[in-house]
């Protein structure tokens, strides 16, 4: 099994959404989170000064497949978050060796 943890913008969730409903991934984790990367924050002219935002806002999903699933579902998530500006996100995998199911006490390996 893997974990993939994708950072975005927030307005791309309801499309990544829709795009892994469309392949059967329908559970994911969303958690606001702030961040910058390689554009260190934006820069906006404001009353005649530059305002720097340093840490931008975005949304980080998480979701836990099985191993034959993965190149489809990064696939999915870069095609549905990316807006070909800078600051569209980044995508993580992770393994896990395994989850445990609260209600039931099944393992999943």
């Amino acid at each position: 099994m893997k974990i993939i943890r994708a950072i975005i913008r927030e307005e791309r969730v309801p499309y990544v959404q829709k795009a892994l409903l469309a392949v059967q991934i329908p559970g994911m984790t969303c958690s606001p989170v702030r961040g910058r990367g390689s554009q260190r924050g934006i820069h906006l002219q404001f009353r005649g000064g530059v305002l720097t935002i340093d840490l931008i806002p975005k949304v980080l999903v998480e979701i836990v497949i099985r191993d034959d699933q993965e190149a489809v579902v990064i696939e999915k998530i870069i095609t549905a978050a990316r807006t070909g500006k800078e600051g569209d996100g980044r995508i993580f995998v992770l393994p896990v060796t395994e989850a445990h199911r609260v209600r039931t006490t099944e393992v999943e390996v």
